[in-house]
């Protein structure tokens, strides 16, 4: 019998999507976790004056530097939605010609917080301070990249993979720059 939590979480997916994630099958063990995970993503991003574009350019560069299909697969969908598929292609595939300077450094940082935040340099921080990014917004957009970076490596470590029906979505030439991760299943 599943739990309240894990109803709100199901019927979420079904009223967003029609179909549940694979992922919020299994962050149905924890729905609480997932829930004030996902509230962490919406204030961080919002503290950092972070667009959905930024989000997604951050997301996909971070899901990008750590081989996570399943995120790049989402947000380069989303990405396609409000752009075109050139620009989500450009973004999995690391190409910085469609994208603004601060997109150029957003999308440094995230690849630098997921595959080496120790080897960040006070030269990293102040290209985001010359994008016009705070103190106080570099610290909440280190607060969303690195979360999002632990969503995905729960993720992937519990053999999350993209969903048939959120794969069959994507714009074709967008899924194949996807070229890591786990297969749709």
């Amino acid at each position: 019998m599943p739990s309240v939590g894990q109803e709100r979480l199901y019927a979420a997916d079904v009223a967003d999507d029609g179909y549940v994630w694979d992922l919020t099958r299994l962050w149905a063990h924890l729905p609480e976790a997932k829930e004030q995970l996902v509230g962490l993503f919406a204030s961080s991003a919002e503290a950092a004056g972070l667009t959905s574009r930024d989000r997604a350019v951050i997301v996909i560069a971070q899901a990008a530097a750590i081989g996570d299909s399943y995120c790049a697969v989402a947000w380069g969908r989303r990405l396609t939605d409000w752009t075109d598929p050139q620009t989500a292609i450009a973004a999995l595939t690391g190409d910085e010609e469609p994208f603004s300077e601060r997109e150029r450094a957003l999308a440094d940082w995230a690849r630098t917080v997921a595959r080496s935040p120790g080897s960040t340099t006070p030269g990293d921080v102040q290209r985001l301070r010359d994008v016009g990014i705070s103190d106080a917004q570099i610290m909440a957009l280190t607060v969303f990249a690195g979360l999002r970076t632990a969503f995905s490596s729960i993720n992937d470590a519990l053999g999350a993979r993209p969903d048939p029906a959120l794969t069959d979505t994507l714009d074709p030439a967008v899924r194949s720059a996807i070229r890591w991760g786990r297969t749709p299943g």
